[in-house]
């Protein structure tokens, strides 16, 4: 009877531990709300993309929690990192989106940065995006080739080191030895193309996606041009537009070039979890993240704003993430010192 009673606990110990994942995923986010928070400010890509894929988001998580979308500036994105490792609770609940180049700000040891990038639970990235640089019209300049004549240096704006539009203008002046002086401070992209329309700044250089969202009129008006590619290849609809690797005229140039540009860009767009989230939660949300982005409704929601699609799964940007702190030590400190002012 005992060894009986022993094989009935047993079982049932064995049915219980067997469970589906799903059933204790819809039991926690039955009547919850999950907050994603994005380190820009309103107006830009990363909360243009935010909010399109909450609006679509809830319906893919088990329980279908209602989404909301807060921002929190500041510093570049410092200010949401380092909330994200140090304050944000890790329940599952709370999702960030910060920009990738803040993980090679770390290894670069930048002030200011209290987090480990190692650490947070990714969920994914909804796409590579393709980096340019446009410049106003009333710049004066049309061309790479003019720019690299310029006699005064071209204003571009920036959020700060860690922020792609900075980053991205630094490692130009230094390897391509284009005239630039960077301006930061802004909160994020929509407030640089205010300052760049009021005449304050000459122009930006940041995603192609986010510079189609923002500029499609002034860039049919011919307002704004795309001056220059900052990637590793041509994008199909820029084949006139040069690629900085194109001046760079030594291999460590090329190499600047690789670390703080083109790597880079593939976790621009991160969305992640605080350390410590409880794996079966994070292996939720990864799916969510990616079936998310497969949902006709939202693919017909981001093709009205303009936005691409083309995710990396949670599980490649873990890796990605970790080979950036495997680069060459030599290039260590040439990064910082253009990266790092």
């Amino acid at each position: 009877m005992f060894s009986r009673l022993f094989f009935l606990i047993a079982a049932g110990w064995v049915l219980w531990s067997a469970r589906p994942l799903y059933a204790s995923s819809h039991d926690f986010y039955a009547g919850k709300t999950i907050r994603f928070i994005v380190a820009f400010s309103p107006g830009g890509a990363f909360d243009a993309y935010t909010r399109t894929i909450a609006r679509h988001f809830g319906r893919h998580v088990p329980g279908n929690p209602a989404v909301i979308v807060e921002n929190m500036t500041g510093a570049g994105g410092f200010i949401h990192a380092n909330y994200m490792y140090q304050r944000a609770k890790p329940d599952g609940l709370t999702i960030g989106n910060n920009i990738g180049g803040l993980n090679l700000q770390q290894l670069m040891g930048a002030k200011g940065i209290e987090f480990d990038g190692r650490k947070f639970a990714y969920l994914g990235v909804p796409q590579v995006p393709q980096s340019v640089c446009v410049l106003r019209k009333a710049s004066g300049i049309n061309s790479a080739q003019q720019w690299l004549g310029a006699k005064e240096p071209l204003k571009l704006g920036g959020v700060g080191p860690g922020g792609n539009m900075s980053d991205i203008a630094r490692t130009l002046k230094t390897a391509v030895g284009l005239p630039i002086r960077v301006v930061d401070g802004y909160k994020g992209a929509a407030d640089v193309r205010l300052a760049a329309d009021s005449g304050e700044l000459d122009g930006f250089c940041l995603t192609w996606d986010a510079t189609k969202i923002m500029l499609r009129r002034p860039l049919e008006t011919g307002d704004y041009s795309v001056v220059l590619q900052a990637a590793p290849k041509k994008h199909p609809e820029l084949p006139n537009v040069p690629l900085a690797v194109e001046f760079a005229k030594t291999d460590e140039a090329r190499q600047l070039l690789k670390y703080a540009v083109h790597d880079v860009t593939i976790i621009q767009y991160l969305y992640f979890l605080p350390p410590g989230s409880p794996k079966e939660r994070l292996q939720t949300l990864r799916k969510a993240f990616l079936e998310t982005t497969k949902d006709p409704a939202f693919l017909a929601d981001a093709a009205k704003g303009n936005m691409a699609i083309d995710p990396v799964p949670g599980e490649e940007i873990e890796n990605i993430v970790a080979s950036l702190f495997k680069i060459d030590p030599k290039m260590i400190p040439k990064l910082k010192s253009m990266l790092v002012p």
